[in-house]
């Protein structure tokens, strides 16, 4: 009985695990798609395409499933009537969230935020209400030890039009305006440095402090209830954890 009891305990773990790999390989079909409707199937002319699909990529998507996602959205399918929703609201303790999702059901898609928000002692607000708390950037991420000079390539990086670079303990951050994000990457990929992320972000302007841990686990409850929906393609909060 013991083994059953282990076999029982190992498939709905794994279950689990495929659950969340599902929902993942969703979110990411879905960016996929609406990428390729909006500028085209060759991401060679579709920076938003290459963003999707490497990312993708780095999370292990089938090449079959990258594929059927592009021809979904650059084939003129009919079924691939996605739109791009934004919603803002307040987390615990007057924390400000920005959430962009990609769905099919916008009515469905609100509800599931709203409910997840009163869930957590929050609330959602109206278009505007925590917008202005944020700034819209390209953000980079690149490991240190990718990094053979930090002085060379803070130049090289002013150069491609980067505005600022944070120095994190294993990471650096390359914040740009949105429009120059490609010529950010491209310049490191040309001088053979690896990025991790590479993306379109709401950037604070100033971070917050939560008065307890308690309203920390709050919001992180919130946040990972956002991040398990389908619909929700990323957040973003001005919480400092």
């Amino acid at each position: 009985m013991s083994g059953h009891s282990k076999w029982a305990q190992i498939k709905r773990q794994k279950a689990v695990a495929d659950k969340k790999k599902g929902a993942i390989f969703t979110k990411l079909g879905n960016a996929i798609t609406i990428a390729a409707k909006q500028g085209g199937g060759d991401p060679a002319m579709n920076f938003k395409l290459r963003l999707a699909i490497e990312k993708a990529k780095a999370a292990n998507m089938p090449n079959e499933n990258i594929e059927r996602a592009i021809l979904k959205g650059a084939g003129g399918d009919n079924d691939a009537a996605f739109e791009k929703v934004v919603y803002e609201g307040f987390g615990p303790e007057g924390s400000a969230i920005i959430i962009e999702a990609l769905t099919d059901n916008k009515n469905r898609t609100t509800s599931i935020v709203r409910n997840i928000f009163s869930k957590y002692g929050g609330n959602l607000g109206s278009h505007g209400s925590v917008n202005y708390l944020f700034n819209k950037k390209g953000v980079v991420r690149v490991l240190k030890s990718e990094v053979p000079s930090l002085e060379k390539l803070e130049l090289s990086m002013i150069d491609a039009g980067a505005e600022d670079i944070i120095e994190e303990k294993n990471e650096l951050t390359i914040l740009t305006n949105p429009e120059k994000l490609s010529a950010i990457k491209n310049s490191l990929e040309k001088s053979g440095i690896k990025t991790e992320s590479a993306d379109i972000e709401m950037v604070p302007s100033s971070k917050i402090s939560l008065p307890d841990q308690a309203a920390n686990d709050k919001l992180l409850k919130l946040l990972k209830e956002l991040e398990n929906c389908e619909d929700i393609n990323n957040y973003f909060t001005n919480v400092e954890f």
